[in-house]
């Protein structure tokens, strides 16, 4: 016999804590809209929030002359007050008698809303729905609009677009619904009086206006956000592009010492065989010196074979020096550019590390020339003097009836250049050559025989 047990679900709680049942989707709909236009026409309405100016360089600022340019900064603020001074006109001539201090009145109470509109546009909105219905009040029997007189509808339409152009889209559909709701209350409480009803075209109106400034602030914002996009993008390829050529530097940095400190260690260890019974003191120095070869050889590879990438894969055949120049130039030669070399000094051999970085800087100077002056001839000097290598590298200017148009690429060759020249304590200049063209200059310091020993 098996006795079998039944679990009940537990029974929600209600009476006192029946608000924290869970509610339909309809009430969590109509609660986050409730919230919406409490947070957009209701939380900090009168808030202080000045127009600020616009832009100097703003695309009105640039059409206008020196002087008037200073000024290009007020224009959002002019035009505002231009439209208070036509509803103002609107309010007290239009309106009804245009004589009188109830003129005047329905001309302020039709201005200062708009006005208010710089300082606290919320505000503003506010103060145009309250003014309304006074100014139908003051107004003359006679007018025939109703319930917006045509100073109250000019009023309106002015702050429900510059209210727009200012908050958010959502701000701008709340203010539409509110001007909805006041119309259609009006004309249900008050409408049995008035045949002539101006509703309708406020509301096709201002829904044209609101659509109008809402894709206005859309596209703004689209904007903003591509050229913030495009910003990001441009640091990241030109920090990436100058990650990649610091990582080819180490890397060859890695392969040249590497092979010296390996050979160091390799001569250190059988150097006492190469001695007939060598003294005690010889072998242990010689026995230092290659733990202390081993022991940075592997400091140097834990530290610099970081940088290496997981494909990477080390050049089987040697590095490229000098000596190459010859089958590079054939290269570019290949690919249209006509360019000489010319050696002067004693040609002699230097340290690897200048060889390389010597081959890679003229091979960078060649490649820019290709894609920036197509068509251009170049030279190429190489001067061997007491204190280093000089490295000339200049091109012609664009020849003028040239069918290939210039490429431009990452533009951080340069600066791959410099990486390379400051890593030997070398000096560089580079820019426009005084017949149009360009031209890069570099001096790589060697140091004697005499000083490396010292």
């Amino acid at each position: 016999m098996t006795e079998t047990t039944t679990q009940k679900q537990p029974i929600p709680p209600r009476g006192e804590f029946g608000a924290y049942q869970p509610r339909s989707p309809e009430f969590r709909a109509a609660a986050d809209a409730l919230r919406g236009l409490r947070q957009e026409l209701f939380h900090d309405a009168f808030a202080y929030r000045p127009l600020p100016r616009t832009a100097a360089d703003g695309p009105v600022a640039r059409r206008l002359p020196g002087r008037l340019r200073s000024y290009a900064g007020h224009v959002p603020h002019a035009v505002v007050g231009l439209a208070a001074l036509v509803t103002f006109w609107a309010g007290s001539v239009v309106s009804g008698t245009s004589e009188g201090p109830l003129a005047l009145l329905r001309g302020l109470l039709c201005a200062v809303p708009v006005l208010v509109t710089l300082i606290r546009p919320v505000g503003a909105f506010w103060m145009s729905m309250v003014s309304t219905p006074v100014v139908a009040g003051l107004g003359s029997e006679s007018s025939g609009d109703w319930p917006w007189l045509p100073g109250s509808f000019v009023c309106h339409l002015v702050v429900l677009v510059v209210v727009a152009l200012r908050t958010r889209p959502r701000t701008a559909a709340w203010m539409w619904i509110m001007t909805a709701a006041y119309a259609f209350t009006v004309a249900v409480v008050l409408g049995w009086g008035y045949y002539d009803s101006n509703t309708a075209p406020m509301l096709v109106v201002s829904a044209l206006a609101l659509l109008t400034a809402t894709v206005w602030h859309i596209r703004r914002d689209a904007r903003r956000e591509v050229t913030a996009q495009r910003t990001v993008t441009a640091h990241e390829r030109s920090r990436r592009t100058l990650l990649e050529e610091r990582t080819t530097i180490a890397r060859e940095l890695h392969d040249v010492v590497a092979h010296h400190m390996s050979v160091v260690a390799i001569q250190a260890e059988a150097a006492p065989y190469r001695v007939e019974n060598p003294p005690p003191e010889l072998e242990r120095a010689f026995a230092t010196i290659r733990e202390n070869a081993v022991a940075a050889l592997t400091e140097l590879r834990r530290v610099l074979g970081v940088v290496r990438a997981e494909d990477y894969e080390a050049p089987h055949g040697p590095q490229p020096t000098l000596a190459d120049l010859d089958a590079l130039l054939a290269n570019v030669r290949d690919a249209g550019l006509s360019v000489e070399k010319a050696v002067t000094g004693a040609v002699r051999d230097l340290p690897p590390g200048v060889e390389l970085s010597a081959y890679r800087i003229v091979q960078e100077a060649l490649s820019n020339t290709l894609r920036h002056a197509p068509g251009a001839s170049a030279r190429v000097e190489v001067s061997y003097v007491l204190g280093g290598l000089g490295l000339r590298v200049v091109n012609g200017p664009v020849p003028a009836p040239s069918l290939v148009k210039p490429s431009p690429g990452a533009g951080h060759g340069i600066a791959g250049m410099r990486e390379r020249v400051s890593m030997l304590d070398g000096e560089m200049t580079a820019g426009p050559a005084d017949d149009g063209g360009y031209e890069v200059a570099v001096f790589l310091p060697v140091p004697t025989a005499g000083e490396g020993g010292a």
